[in-house]
């Protein structure tokens, strides 16, 4: 009985340890910090929320190499305008500008090879009644100067198709845009369809991808007026006057799997989204970026306009 009695004991004070310890773990956790700002509310019932990326008008346009090779000039730099058609990036030429002055000399050699060819073809054809040279002679003479013909004409097609891979090698803008970004420096190898080396953009006027839930898609409807804040706008006093009017451009018909995720080595893509895409004009009291986040809320009970 007594030993009973100590072994009760025993296992009480083990089990006040064991609360006091867990107690001062508890005690010792970082509480859980708040949001750095909150999340944008709703003034109104009958809107639909969804989270939007500013890109540029026609959409970030990320320019790419069609062919790989270590980069020899940048010709732009962030911000800089360009005009369709001016040179972005070179790639190193060296290798191909040695084969075109090789198919150059090629090509003179040709020409002396058919001008010699022509010419014996033409004097033997002129004393064929003569009887000086047979039909089967004559003949060789022809095809000789046929083929000569087209020995020239495969050379110069060929200076023609290096000069073609050379103006490869030059990367330039298709549209005219703003350097967005240059992700690539003078001596970097650039490799074919991988990481776009620079990116071009119109953001004389911008425009909002939005992500709208699946769930909601069916809500949705072409026309429908909507207004975005900046992250954090919102919830500040007056936010409602901060709100940027959104003008609608279009419904992507495919729904796809959202991508605005944290990057988690366990995450799972467990949401769709419809995309709609929206414009609006730069506010002049603050400053938006490509690539910016904001909250943008549809309107459903608006009419949208009849086409």
């Amino acid at each position: 009985m007594f030993k009973k009695r100590h072994l009760l004991i025993a296992l009480a004070l083990a089990g006040a340890g064991a609360a006091l310890q867990l107690t001062r773990g508890t005690a010792s956790e970082t509480p859980t910090l708040p949001p750095a700002y909150a999340p944008a509310t709703r003034d109104k019932d009958g809107l639909i929320a969804a989270a939007g990326l500013v890109e540029a008008v026609a959409e970030n346009t990320q320019l790419g190499s069609p062919t790989s090779g270590t980069v020899q000039k940048v010709h732009v730099k962030v911000w800089d305008k360009v005009k369709a058609g001016d040179p972005v990036i070179t790639l190193d030429d060296r290798d191909l500008a040695a084969q075109l002055q090789v198919q150059l000399a090629g090509v003179v050699a040709a020409e002396a090879t058919a001008e010699r060819a022509d010419d014996a073809a033409k004097r033997w054809t002129g004393i064929k009644d003569s009887g000086a040279v047979s039909a089967g002679d004559l003949l060789a003479y022809q095809v000789a100067a046929k083929e000569a013909r087209a020995r020239l004409a495969l050379a110069k097609a060929q200076v023609d198709q290096t000069r073609v891979l050379l103006d490869r090698l030059v990367l330039r803008a298709p549209i005219d845009a703003t350097v967005l970004q240059v992700n690539v420096r003078v001596g970097e190898f650039v490799a074919a369809g991988l990481k776009a080396p620079v990116v071009l953009g119109d953001i004389a006027r911008l425009q909002i991808r939005c992500d709208l839930d699946e769930q909601l898609a069916p809500r949705m409807r072409a026309g429908l007026p909507a207004k975005g804040y900046l992250k954090g706008e919102s919830s500040r006093v007056g936010g409602g006057e901060r709100a940027i009017p959104l003008k609608f451009v279009r419904i992507e018909p495919y729904v796809i799997p959202k991508v605005s995720l944290t990057g988690g080595s366990a995450e799972r893509v467990d949401t769709r989204v419809l995309q709609v895409i929206y414009q609006f004009d730069r506010p002049a009291d603050r400053a938006i970026f490509v690539g910016q986040q904001m909250d943008v809320y549809i309107d459903t009970t608006a009419d949208a306009p009849r086409k």
